[in-house]
């Protein structure tokens, strides 16, 4: 095919909200068109990308036994309310009735639907363990799409799902599939991706990692020591907690701090440290109706968001 008739439109203008590079590059050099918000077509350049990205993706998961499916992007609303799941997620998840009013899902993640597979498909512990893995169109409703195609609501996933006759069986697994990823970013050339603990989510389960590209526009903390080679995310590392100090209790008294907003302004005006004062933190928490809240009136009464307060020692996050 001739340049002439590539469909990759050049342009010297970036859109007018891209801070990442990435995103300014793939818009300017014809890679991608934005659709709508956290919607992209990719064009011809980016498609051909993709598909040699799904290659690689494609032959590590078969080197480790994976066996690829395709399910469906939409499911009943069933499979979802089965696992307890379709109460417990919130606005992310896009729920919708057919034709006939029978309530379904667009599918978020096949948790669900690859357990009914399984289940389907598997008559004999003997034809464990079992590893299928797909490569799919995934939607959430994100509540703020950014970066072009690094945080969108529409986007392909690679997703797999292991069973096994035993926790030990998995574990050895788990260590196959996580070699598996790091060859992957290897032959995909990104050098700057590390592997970390993170919380193992919504899926459950004693121990999870994510790799994380390193960015200064990343959304996450992480927790990366160079000498003893500790890496974790922020919200599940462990930290050493220093021990209150001991003071002489005096009595409760009014005091005035003018113009000190930060536990750090206020300890100094005070001349105390940080870990002598303490700071309240608001939290808006989701409530959810679960199955057994039969009545509307209960299910009114647990839907929506509840403000909690929590008050922590002012040196600790």
């Amino acid at each position: 095919m001739r340049v002439q008739q590539l469909l990759a439109k050049r342009t010297a203008d970036a859109p007018k909200d891209a801070v990442m590079a990435s995103h300014r590059y793939l818009v300017r050099g014809g890679y991608i068109r934005q659709v709508g918000q956290g919607l992209y077509t990719l064009l011809p350049l980016a498609q051909r990308i993709r598909h040699k990205v799904e290659r690689i993706i494609r032959e590590e998961m078969e080197r480790v036994e994976g066996q690829e499916i395709s399910m469906p992007v939409v499911a009943p609303a069933e499979l979802w309310k089965a696992s307890g799941r379709y109460d417990q997620i919130g606005g992310e998840l896009v729920r919708f009735d057919d034709r006939t009013g029978h309530p379904h899902v667009l599918n978020m993640t096949h948790e669900e639907a690859v357990v009914d597979a399984v289940s389907f498909g598997i008559e004999s512990y003997r034809q464990l363990p079992l590893m299928v893995f797909q490569i799919q169109t995934k939607f959430r409703d994100e509540p703020r799409s950014r970066g072009g195609l690094v945080r969108v609501r529409e986007f392909t996933m690679k997703d797999a799902y292991s069973f096994h006759r035993t926790a030990d069986d998995l574990g050895n697994y788990y260590q196959r599939m996580h070699e598996a990823y790091v060859r992957i970013f290897a032959r995909l050339g990104l050098t700057q991706v590390v592997d970390i603990e993170s919380d193992v989510g919504m899926m459950g389960g004693d121990r999870a990692h994510e790799f994380m590209a390193l960015s200064p526009h990343g959304e996450d903390t992480l927790l990366l020591c160079d000498s003893c080679g500790y890496r974790a995310n922020r919200e599940v590392a462990t930290t050493f907690r220093a021990p209150r100090p001991t003071v002489e209790l005096q009595a409760l008294a009014e005091v005035s701090t003018p113009g000190t907003k930060t536990i750090e302004e206020v300890s100094s005006f005070l001349g105390v440290s940080p870990a002598q004062t303490a700071k309240a933190v608001l939290f808006m928490a989701r409530l959810a109706a679960t199955p057994e809240d039969k009545s509307a009136a209960s299910e009114e009464r647990l839907s929506g968001e509840l403000p909690v307060i929590a008050f922590v020692r002012g040196d600790l996050e």
